[in-house]
């Protein structure tokens, strides 16, 4: 049975080890911290701490540094979520706020993400089996070319180039925009797509051509915003950290890479979208991270998706600072989104 205060050793050991990387021993404790106890006592802590596997030695006549398991204890019973500055909630505010669609807030999320956290960022898009169309605008740039832009009620808009085979006056560009907005507006998405099979039926014959060039491109598009996707920045921050890892870094680097492990990742975590999910070394390892951590947590979309935002880090990292983090850029991607 681990005792109060092996717990607060714990703690400290974890908080120490973060900050220096250094091994912690039972001199630099007493001497960092008002324990109250001599360093024998301690000594005993730690004992104790190494018997639970909590702590290990990483050399002979060493310091101690924290287990994955100790990590767990640490994340589970005595992190503390430190609330951000004033500083870093204005700057989630400010650079969040001038996103202009949902393609530019999330890549401004996980850039502010890396940089609040200095590890590696990731956010996946809403999920959108639930989307629905909300307009369909098509925009002429030549008697020949058109641009079709298409945009969900998530705030995602996808924007698409299409050659027709004949010309296309005003009239028909407005009858057309005009159908497709009355067929498809407020449909799901796969709703749209099958009815964009068959909506050259309500155009002319003479036109339908055209209108089935342009129903290919739509159709292509709402496949799109179907597809589980991801963005990711920092991957900087992970190399700087590379003394963290053992052996090589490359192994972790190429498992980032892969969107399905990162998405099949993220899909078996907690999805309390209220907190924070950390899953911790070897918790990992079925996705080949076993060296690392994983916080996330949920954010809804106006559509009313929840997607999930978080780091990847060595398991050395900073877990109170990087979970607070982490659970104010949720908090505030919901609320901006859901403005929308």
């Amino acid at each position: 049975m681990v005792s109060d205060r092996s717990l607060e050793v714990l703690r400290v050991i974890v908080q120490d080890y973060v900050a220096s990387r250094e091994p912690v021993g039972s001199k630099s404790i007493v001497e960092r911290h008002a324990f109250g106890v001599s360093a024998a006592t301690i000594r005993n802590d730690m004992a104790l701490l190494e018997e639970e596997e909590l702590i290990v030695a990483p050399h002979t006549s060493s310091g101690r540094v924290p287990t994955d398991k100790g990590y767990r204890v640490f994340v589970d019973q005595l992190a503390d979520l430190r609330p951000l500055s004033s500083a870093q909630r204005q700057a989630i505010e400010t650079f969040l706020g001038e996103s202009i669609d949902l393609d530019d807030v999330l890549a401004r999320t996980v850039r502010l993400l890396s940089q609040l956290t200095h590890q590696v960022a990731l956010v996946q898009y809403p999920t959108l089996t639930r989307s629905r169309v909300r307009h369909i605008e098509i925009v002429p740039l030549a008697p020949r070319r058109l641009m079709t832009v298409f945009i969900t009620d998530t705030g995602r808009v996808e924007q698409k180039l299409v050659d027709v085979s004949s010309d296309i006056d005003d009239v028909f560009l407005g009858e057309l925009r005009s159908k497709l907005n009355a067929n498809l507006g407020g449909l799901p998405l796969s709703d749209a797509a099958e009815k964009l099979t068959t909506i050259g039926a309500h155009f002319a014959p003479d036109r339908r051509d055209i209108v089935a060039q342009v129903a290919r491109t739509l159709i292509g598009q709402t496949l799109e915003n179907r597809q589980d996707r991801l963005l990711m920045a920092g991957a900087a921050n992970l190399v700087r950290t590379e003394d963290d890892f053992d052996g090589s870094i490359f192994p972790v680097l190429e498992a980032i890479e892969e969107q399905v492990t990162l998405l099949k990742l993220f899909g078996e975590v907690d999805g309390d979208h209220h907190g924070v999910a950390v899953t911790i070394g070897r918790e990992n390892a079925e996705f080949g991270l076993g060296q690392t951590s994983v916080l996330s947590s949920g954010y809804t979309s106006s559509g009313g998706g929840i997607a999930r935002l978080g780091v990847l880090g060595p398991t050395r990292m900073d877990y109170s600072n990087n979970m607070a983090a982490v659970r104010a850029v949720a908090r505030y991607l919901t609320r901006l989104l859901g403005d929308e």
